[in-house]
């Protein structure tokens, strides 16, 4: 809006002064004009004052009566007022007036036909540029939307998830489970959660939380400084996972819409991190597979998955 008020003041600008020139022009052949019936007069005059009143009949230059020097003079003028008011610009008075100002409005009107096809063009450019940002937008928005983040974890019957940053428990199939869930998707863990790990887990992209600053890192994994950033750098991914712990699993609990939950059946001592308690009111069940304690798996554990009411 701002920049096509500048240019409508700036057209108004140069249409005053075309015509303000266009003025000007007619007054100076005005001028002319005048010079010339003055000059025509006093010619006439200066014929009549010698030949008939015989003034200065007896004053002559080099020899030449100066009558003959003010005919060459009055002459001189003459053409020239002729040639520049007739011949050069045409002078016809109110016409001619009337004829500049039209030429000189026609052009303007040309000019002002080209900025409006320019303004066109550029509002058109804009328009389709602004069609561009919406479409983002909305595909950005509709690409939000179907994320569906997931928190994956194993917890005792206790919510127990952890001592000294570490498992309470190692079981076979649930770590199978883990790598075939989280497999190809971004994992976002604090981070004493990656410091647990020996190396980062293949096929999978980090994102670790964490407030320390050059925190140093293996090459691919992002360091962010909270939740919001990670879900940030997770945004390509339609499922990114939360993996912990404690603390990042209470921040990001209300925003998850899937929950993979472990269950271990057993209460564990000595444990000092926990998972929130999960509300029904808020998470529905939607699927559960248990499996028995047996030679690999010290403990009872079921798959359960919730979704978001």
């Amino acid at each position: 809006m701002f920049g096509k008020k500048k240019t409508t003041s700036t057209i108004d600008q140069d249409q005053l002064e075309l015509i303000e020139y266009a003025q000007k022009r007619i007054k100076q052949k005005k001028r002319l004009y005048i010079h010339f019936v003055i000059f025509l007069i006093g010619a006439v005059f200066l014929i009549l004052a010698n030949t008939i009143l015989g003034i200065g009949k007896d004053f002559t230059i080099a020899g030449i009566d100066w009558f003959v020097y003010a005919i060459l003079i009055w002459l001189f003028l003459f053409v020239y007022h002729f040639v520049n008011v007739f011949i050069t610009n045409k002078f016809m008075g109110k016409d001619w007036e009337k004829q500049q100002l039209d030429k000189l409005v026609s052009q303007q009107q040309k000019r002002i036909e080209k900025l409006k096809e320019g303004f066109l063009k550029e509002e058109k450019k804009i328009a389709q540029s602004q069609a561009y940002n919406e479409a983002q937008k909305d595909t950005t928005e509709e690409k939000k939307n179907s994320i569906e983040l997931t928190i994956i974890v194993a917890a005792g019957e206790d919510n127990a998830i952890g001592k000294d940053n570490d498992l309470i428990w190692h079981l076979k199939d649930d770590l199978k489970h883990f790598k075939k869930l989280t497999s190809g998707h971004h994992i976002i863990m604090g981070r004493k959660t990656f410091e647990s790990f020996p190396k980062p887990l293949p096929n999978r992209t980090h994102i670790v939380i964490t407030r320390q600053n050059n925190y140093k890192v293996p090459d691919g994994v992002i360091v962010v400084s909270n939740l919001e950033d990670a879900l940030d750098a997770a945004r390509n991914d339609n499922q990114p996972f939360i993996i912990g712990g404690g603390e990042i699993y209470k921040q990001s609990i209300n925003l998850a819409d899937k929950l993979e939950l472990t269950r271990v059946h057993a209460t564990f001592d000595g444990a000092d991190t926990f998972f929130p308690d999960i509300d029904l009111n808020q998470w529905k069940e939607i699927s559960r597979t248990t499996h028995d304690a047996d030679e690999d798996h010290k403990y009872a554990f079921s798959f359960i998955t919730y979704e978001k009411k």
